[in-house]
């Protein structure tokens, strides 16, 4: 069962007003860099076989944090877990760009929207995916590793793991430096916690079989 550990990049001093998506040169604002030594710092105990990244700045930064005392490890860059490519969208307000006719679709109908210059959600969704399938196969069952990507593409990993169509996707939250765990397996992928800024780290350190393939019935 290869354990996926999903982490969003920290904060930056665009993220929230301003849709940063590939531009070059946004890093870790101060309150970013405390946010992913705190989530490093919760993550030391957890054995990882591999960190890979988004090969952009702020999940580079984020990857590293990871990084830091592992010394049998490197940052590995995967150009697919980059963000979202907005196109003619990237580095304008949000407050602008809620105004869109295209907005619209991107929250309702996410499935049906493509970024003027830039991509489909749908496109994103599918190399993202793809990435994390041949993660899997390289890493092989037994791995945990981590995962540093975005919000949005982040999302669409998790609809894609819960069985959720990429319509729904904007129903799933991934705050900066949040923690999402999917384990895969061969019938079906396990989405153990999501959106974590906070909890314990205890049922990662080892995997006794407990979320085999059946998870029959319901109960406590």
């Amino acid at each position: 069962m290869a354990t996926l550990l999903l982490v969003r990049h920290g904060l930056t001093e665009m993220t929230g007003p301003v849709l940063a998506g590939w531009t070059p040169g946004v890093h870790l604002d101060e309150r970013g860099r405390k946010q992913v030594a705190e989530l490093a710092a919760r993550l030391a105990p957890v054995p990882l076989d591999a960190i890979v990244s988004s090969p952009l700045d702020r999940c580079q930064e984020t990857a590293e944090a990871i990084l830091t005392g592992r010394d049998d490890l490197g940052v590995q860059t995967d150009d697919r877990l980059g963000e979202v490519k907005y196109g003619e969208w990237t580095g304008r307000p949000l407050e602008e760009l809620a105004k869109e006719d295209l907005w619209k679709v991107v929250q309702a109908h996410p499935s049906a929207a493509r970024f003027p210059g830039g991509e489909s959600l749908a496109e994103a969704q599918h190399r993202a995916v793809s990435a994390i399938r041949e993660w899997n196969d390289r890493l092989g069952p037994e791995a945990t590793y981590v995962v540093c990507s975005h919000g949005d593409i982040i999302k669409a990993i998790v609809a894609d793991a819960v069985g959720l169509h990429l319509d729904q996707f904007q129903r799933i939250q991934a705050d900066p430096a949040a923690l999402t765990v999917i384990r895969y397996t061969e019938l079906r992928p396990f989405l153990v916690r999501l959106n974590d800024v906070g909890g314990r780290v205890d049922d990662l350190l080892a995997k006794s079989g407990r979320d085999s393939d059946a998870a029959v019935g319901g109960g406590a």
